[in-house]
């Protein structure tokens, strides 16, 4: 028997300051070596369809912790064209398997998962590199914005987060944050959004840099969850060379985005994030900025996928299936 969790049973079992420790783990091992993560493919879809442009990009994303009972395979489609059907930009599910015998054990709805674990990157950068930081700049406005600034809110006492989007969805993104008691408001720049900000993340689709490097505040840090391939970029090349560190979920494939293409940076530059979560190397000392640069990692879906699934079983969610 298989079970199927819905994404209404998985919401409510995400909690983000238990999963911030979980994909702080997972990194801490991916960068140790204790982990199985074949490369993972990634192809456009749609060709055909509405024309012979291509309608989004699927990915598969397979991955195995050492020591956990369960491996995890994760398929993700992003379709950029989503919000204007009211759909997210972002779809994905996860399938758990027994390590063991390898028999199916669950299919969960990984959309609020992925979401939130990539959130938990924006959480553990500010953990280690800014706990003190007060004032967050958000560039983009819409799903990982707010969950870039929730995990963020759980691990910092924040007193005013900007949103920045050059559509109006900055200002809904501001309001739904603050229903949830984030001190979240929506400004009219990008400028004005990273001015005076002790931390910055950015999470788009865009190609091009998303604020100027001249309006950052020295030594600050900023969180890059956008970029995944050569073509995206979120960052000036300016700022990630003259940043004091960068840091990378999984420096191979960081180094091949955008943000990276028009720098002279290239892996050995990049310092593997799991190491500075798991202790390995110490926090940088000099006054330039320090960015952490995330491509996303199955890593991360394995240990949030069994973290997320275990609350959901141990609450009675979920309806078992014969295959």
């Amino acid at each position: 028997m298989v079970l199927v969790l819905s994404e209404e049973e998985v919401q409510p079992h995400v909690d983000l300051p238990e999963l911030v420790d979980v994909v702080g783990d997972a990194l801490d091992k991916q960068a140790a070596g204790e982990v199985e993560r074949p490369d993972r493919p990634h192809f456009p879809v749609g060709r055909g369809l509405d024309g012979e442009e291509p309608t989004g990009t699927a990915i598969a994303m397979p991955a195995y912790i050492h020591g956990a009972d369960q491996y995890a395979t994760k398929l993700v489609g992003v379709h950029e064209g989503n919000p204007d059907r009211g759909l997210p930009t972002i779809n994905a599910q996860i399938a758990l398997t027994d390590a063991r015998t390898g028999l199916p054990e669950a299919y969960m709805a990984g959309t609020t998962v992925t979401n939130a674990r990539t959130g938990c990157i924006g959480g553990l950068a500010v953990r280690e590199l800014a706990p003190e930081a007060a004032a967050l700049g958000v560039i983009g406005a819409g799903a990982q914005a707010r969950w870039q600034a929730r995990a963020v809110a759980t691990v910092a006492d924040l007193d005013d987060v900007r949103v920045y989007s050059p559509s109006d969805s900055r200002r809904a993104c501001a309001e739904d944050l603050s229903e949830e008691g984030i001190p979240a408001r929506a400004v009219e720049s990008p400028r004005a959004a990273v001015t005076g900000a002790d931390a910055v993340v950015t999470a788009t689709t865009a190609t091009a840099p998303v604020f100027p490097a001249d309006a950052l505040e020295p030594g600050a840090l900023v969180v890059a969850v956008g970029a995944f391939t050569a073509e995206m970029q979120e960052l000036d090349p300016e700022l990630v060379e003259e940043a004091a560190a960068v840091f990378a979920d999984v420096p191979e494939e960081v180094a091949e985005t955008g943000d990276f293409r028009e720098t002279a940076l290239g892996v050995a530059d990049l310092l593997p994030f799991g190491d500075l979560v798991g202790g390995r190397c110490d926090t940088p000392d000099s006054e330039g900025p320090v960015v952490v640069a995330s491509v996303g990692s199955a890593t991360l879906d394995a240990a949030a996928g069994a973290a997320v699934c275990r609350r959901a079983v141990e609450a009675g969610e979920g309806t078992e299936v014969s295959l």
